[in-house]
């Protein structure tokens, strides 16, 4: 595979970016064990990453895995079991036809249904399920903000701007996916240092790297809310 194009991402960097505990990314994307009546039993990765099988570290993922990471995080925060979560990945690949479909644009809009039949195949007794409750736990995830600033071409997603304005932007075709200033190719992480070594001088920091206050400006605001 030809790693431009394709996004880096260590899991703990991964984790800042998408608002969740790197050790839970590990236990989503690397499997684990657990003790379950006297014996241990195995949970599989919810799906095989895009680099497995490039000789990189195993906690090394790449930007689809990022952008399908967000979509789990918001299930996670919402209290939707892991179960529901699998099988609705399962479902929904099946379903698009497609390795990461919680970021497919269809899943905006058909998830709902797809994400119902989950709950019917992770709990096996679908007469018990509360579907108006269900229901309302599904819209009030999958919303079309968590899809904002994803543009798309004809095999999905190619990059993600994560803020309100484009100022910043992960790119796999750029710096391998880091989270760049768009129109000037510069690291958000490069520039934050540099603030701090200034003396959170912005206007300095912005003559060194030939950009805007205003870039430099989103660019801290960006490092400071994935430091919190």
């Amino acid at each position: 595979m030809n790693l431009i194009g394709t996004g880096i991402y260590p899991l703990n960097q991964a984790a800042r970016l998408v608002g969740a505990e790197t050790r839970a990314l590990r236990r989503w994307l690397l499997g684990y064990s657990r003790n379950y009546k006297g014996e241990r039993v195995r949970s599989d990765p919810l799906w095989e990453t895009q680099l497995k099988d490039e000789g990189l570290p195993e906690d090394v993922i790449g930007f689809r895995d990022l952008l399908e990471l967000r979509m789990v995080s918001a299930f996670v925060q919402h209290g939707v079991d892991l179960k529901v979560i699998r099988a609705t990945v399962e479902s929904a690949r099946k379903n698009f036809g497609r390795d990461y479909p919680l970021t497919n644009q269809k899943f905006l809009t058909d998830g709902k249904r797809i994400f119902l039949h989950a709950i019917e195949l992770a709990s096996g007794e679908p007469r018990m399920i509360d579907v108006l409750r269900k229901q309302f736990v599904f819209s009030d995830i999958i919303k079309p903000s968590l899809y904002a600033g994803i543009e798309y071409g004809n095999d999905g997603a190619i990059r993600w701007y994560p803020g309100k304005r484009k100022t910043i932007v992960l790119d796999p075709d750029l710096q391998f996916g880091t989270p760049i200033i768009a129109n000037a190719g510069v690291p958000t992480d490069t520039i934050y240092a540099a603030y701090l070594a200034e003396g959170r001088d912005k206007q300095m920091v912005a003559r060194v790297f030939d950009i805007t206050v205003g870039m430099v400006k989103d660019a801290v605001e960006f490092e400071e809310r994935l430091a919190a």
